[in-house]
């Protein structure tokens, strides 16, 4: 057992997007004052998964460039100097599914308001609105203003 699963959790959705980045920035901050550490997760879906009727080539592909994007978004928002623990984890499959998954047991849920596929005049994303109705713990939804 690793000491580090006794500490409270924070998991926060990671996705590339302004409110995700500022939901990082407040999932370290919060985990910070707790004591505990951050479980940063990411979630790709292969082409197939949204409808296109070619057969996916080379399936390493989209999370071959999935796992560098989410790597080099929390190298840019965390720096070198981050107070806490920041575990990365990055899953095929939907979003808002792999959120509520990895919430299990967290003390909070942390979420941006709008992803990467938002329309910019709704009040929350789609995956917000989500985690927010089915997750078994707190959700913080962060703008990224």
């Amino acid at each position: 057992m690793n000491a580090n699963d006794s500490l409270p959790r924070v998991v926060v959705g990671v996705d590339g997007s302004q409110p995700s980045r500022a939901a990082l920035r407040w999932a370290v901050r919060h985990a910070a004052m707790l004591g505990g550490v951050v479980d940063a997760v990411g979630a790709w879906e292969p082409p197939s998964h949204f409808g296109w009727s070619a057969p996916v080539v080379d399936a390493t592909f989209d999370q071959e460039l999935a796992e560098r994007k989410f790597a080099d978004e929390l190298g840019e928002v965390l720096g070198t100097d981050c107070p806490v623990q920041v575990r990365r984890t990055m899953v095929m499959g939907d979003a808002s599914d792999v959120l509520l998954d990895a919430a299990k047991g967290a003390e909070l849920l942390v979420v941006g308001s709008h992803g990467r596929g938002g329309f910019t005049r709704a009040l929350l994303g789609s995956v917000s609105t989500r985690c927010a109705q089915h997750a078994t713990c707190p959700v913080v939804i962060v703008r990224a203003q």
